[in-house]
């Protein structure tokens, strides 16, 4: 029998987008409309699997269908995602993948749901979710419907491979208003009569398999991601609740991502070693919901597990120099289709360099100054040892200057001829003067908020509703809760104040993406790392006894409170040398408040391997029902006072510690972390990486429910 320790396992895809719907029609008059930024999901993971992986291209299968503005699309019919290509490109992944191999399986494009095709497990009027291939305006082509999922990955289980499932999709969709954002499902259920003869397997082994899985569930699952029952054996990411919607939205202005995958690829940049996906989802939530308050990504499975969790897989972090110009121009494997921005900085080694811990065997600081498709131009910045760089050398993203400041602002006037957005007469006659009035009050020159037009993308939507009222609506279009009190148009200020609201958005925005993507420390021989989770909640909790901590056991992995109960955040230092910690609160109301350490102290130190458990007292403002809490916290190196990232709520003046408001706090604050010292007014922003902290966050909604 061989070594299992001398067997090494394989990492396979599986990646399915599809852009390109076939026109139909369904019975109700619906149809799937095509999308514009599946494929393009596909494109970026699987530059991420061959770039940041080294993943071979023949482990990584695909089926796509572009969308070339004709009826079918660009690829042949063999590579497109239909019902039986699905089908079968996923029995020859099983059939190719060892036990112990890992298979990664990625789908962007529409969620359906349909009349259900098996009444004996879900009823005479059950519902079937299902994905949504290429050719469903045929009405002779199959929808891949959850049942058979289901099959399909316990195969796979059986097989003992090591799966994850990632479904940038929902089941429902809705109404937008504008073009920003598009939704990835369809707000209706087919009921076209198709074919129940199933490739998966027979209606017994799919009865038998779906009663397994649905035995012990004591609620309703549909509450969760919606697509499959609680799955046992391999970890699903879904985009979506089961009532909310999977928006694409053109994160960098100009091309369109789904939510999910976007967020995801960015999460994983770097792919630091010990990530499990309870941090990752923790990390998506408060990412994605924060912009699209409609759409909550749910994990389910094996939350524990790490992320491509296999020791014998060798995870590479960076990208090569592909050329060096007469210049001392670096030319970088790497470009837009990675994220890349004009301004990211890397830490170039030596051609292969594996351990990027060395840091004593950095060669140069690059920032990139031309950002291409797949190659970026960078001007090194900075030298640090005498030998040359040469072709082949690794460069190691270390601040991708992701930090959105300014926010791009979009006036709608509401669209007419439909029942819903049709306003009163007096209303529609106003609503070009307020918002005109709002465009006057826009700051002019470097603002956090500027208007856009045409096809630009915006990350906010001012629009007047049926009340007279200005309401403030994320890019699909819904409004922002909590913005209270309403602003009625022509009221005096009113406009202005309406301008006050997105500029503290774009702040609170900040502080909340606010991330360093290189965990690692500057002193050579020592690591950097610091563990922020939530253990549990509590309704008793009595503080001088010790604490008991419940699991949550809401279905998607999204934790919720009660107002009144308590929840337990473990802080625990894992670096090897000491850290200050800081804590801030960034709450419903808007506002943001550092709640560890208390009263005006800047951080508490740990010490390498300290922990704490903090109890903390859940409750919502004034005439809130349902919110959004994140807590996150700050872990320095050296000493930084993140005081300077409070916030008041909402319409209440700000007051920095000083009592001097800077014109950019958080470039400042960064820039002074960067530099291990507290931030002064004429503080330079820093030449190097600010390298030698941690931010991380987790979220919490909290309810009125009894």
């Amino acid at each position: 029998m061989d070594n299992p320790s001398n067997q090494i396992s394989k990492l396979y895809a599986l990646l399915i987008g599809i852009d390109c719907y076939l026109p139909n029609q369904l019975p109700d008059g619906g149809s799937y409309n095509n999308l514009g930024g599946c494929v393009r999901d596909i494109r970026y993971v699987e530059d991420f699997l061959k770039l940041k992986l080294k993943m071979p291209p023949e482990q990584i299968f695909k089926l796509t269908a572009s969308d070339i503005g004709k009826p079918e699309p660009a690829e042949p019919p063999e590579k497109r995602p239909t019902y039986e290509n699905m089908v079968a490109m996923f029995n020859h992944l099983t059939s190719v993948a060892e036990p112990g191999d890992q298979v990664y399986i990625h789908y962007s494009g529409h969620g359906g749901r349909a009349k259900t095709n098996y009444p004996q497990l879900k009823g005479e009027n059950g519902i079937d979710e299902a994905l949504v291939p290429t050719d469903i305006g045929n009405s002779t082509a199959r929808y891949l419907r959850d049942i058979e999922i289901a099959k399909l990955l316990e195969r796979m289980v059986a097989k003992k491979l090591v799966v994850t499932v990632v479904l940038d999709s929902c089941h429902s969709g809705g109404a937008t208003k504008g073009d920003d954002a598009e939704i990835r499902g369809l707000d209706t259920i087919d009921e076209t009569p198709r074919s129940t003869e199933s490739m998966v397997a027979s209606d017994e082994e799919l009865a038998k398999t779906w009663k397994a899985l649905t035995k012990s569930e004591t609620r309703d699952f549909q509450l969760g991601s919606g697509w499959l029952p609680q799955p046992e054996g391999y970890v699903l990411l879904a985009a979506c609740r089961s009532n909310e919607s999977a928006f694409e939205y053109a994160f960098n202005g100009k091309e369109r991502n789904g939510a999910l995958t976007y967020w995801l690829l960015d999460s994983l940049d770097p792919l630091t070693p010990g990530l499990t996906y309870k941090v990752l989802h923790d990390r998506l939530l408060a990412k994605i919901h924060s912009q699209f308050q409609r759409q909550t990504p749910q994990l389910q499975g094996e939350g524990s597990r790490l992320v491509f969790g296999s020791d014998r897989i060798s995870l590479q972090y960076a990208v090569n120099v592909n050329q060096i110009d007469a210049n001392k121009r670096l030319l970088l494997n790497g470009g837009q289709v990675q994220g890349l921005n004009k301004g990211a900085q890397f830490a170039i080694y030596p051609p292969g360099t594996t351990d990027f811990t060395e840091v004593n065997k950095r060669l140069a600081l690059a920032e990139i100054t031309s950002v291409g498709a797949t190659e970026s131009w960078a001007e090194i910045k900075e030298t640090f040892r005498s030998e040359s760089i040469e072709q082949a050398a690794q460069a190691l993203l270390i601040n991708p200057k992701s930090v959105k400041l300014v926010r791009k602002i979009r006036l709608v006037e509401k669209a007419e001829g439909t029942q819903e957005d049709e306003l009163p007469t007096e209303v529609d006659q106003k609503q070009s003067a307020a918002l005109q009035a709002v465009a006057d009050a826009m700051p002019i020159g470097n603002g956090w908020v500027e208007l856009v037009f045409g096809n630009e993308t915006a990350d906010y939507q001012v629009t007047v509703n049926r009340n007279s009222e200005y309401e403030i609506c994320d890019p699909s279009t819904t409004p922002i809760a909590n913005l209270r009190p309403a602003l009625k148009i022509g009221e005096l200020d009113a406009a202005a104040s309406i301008v006050k609201r997105l500029v503290h958005l774009a702040k609170y925005r900040a502080t909340q993406q606010l991330n360093n993507y290189y965990h690692r420390s500057n002193l050579p021989g020592t690591k950097l790392a610091f563990t922020l989770e939530m253990i549990g909640k509590q309704s008793n909790y009595d503080p001088v006894e010790p604490p008991e901590p419940q699991p949550f056991d809401e279905p998607g992995n999204t934790p919720m409170l009660k107002v009144n109960e308590w929840v337990f955040i473990r802080l625990r230092n894992d670096s090897s040398q000491p850290l200050n910690v800081a804590i801030l609160n960034l709450k419903p109301d808007l506002g943001i408040s550092q709640v560890y350490p208390s009263g005006s102290g800047n951080f508490i130190t740990f010490d390498p391997g300290q922990e704490e458990i903090l109890p903390l007292h859940a409750s919502l403002p004034n005439g809130y029902e349902d919110a959004q809490d994140i807590l996150k916290a700050f872990a320095t190196v050296g000493a930084t006072d993140f005081h300077w990232l409070e916030l008041p709520p909402l319409d209440q003046p700000i007051l920095f510690p000083t009592g001097k408001n800077p014109e950019n706090p958080l470039e400042e604050l960064l820039a002074a972390v960067a530099a291990s010292q507290p931030p002064t007014k004429n503080l330079e922003p820093a030449r190097y990486p600010a390298s030698e902290w941690i931010a991380e966050q987790v979220v919490v909604r909290i309810t009125n429910e009894k």
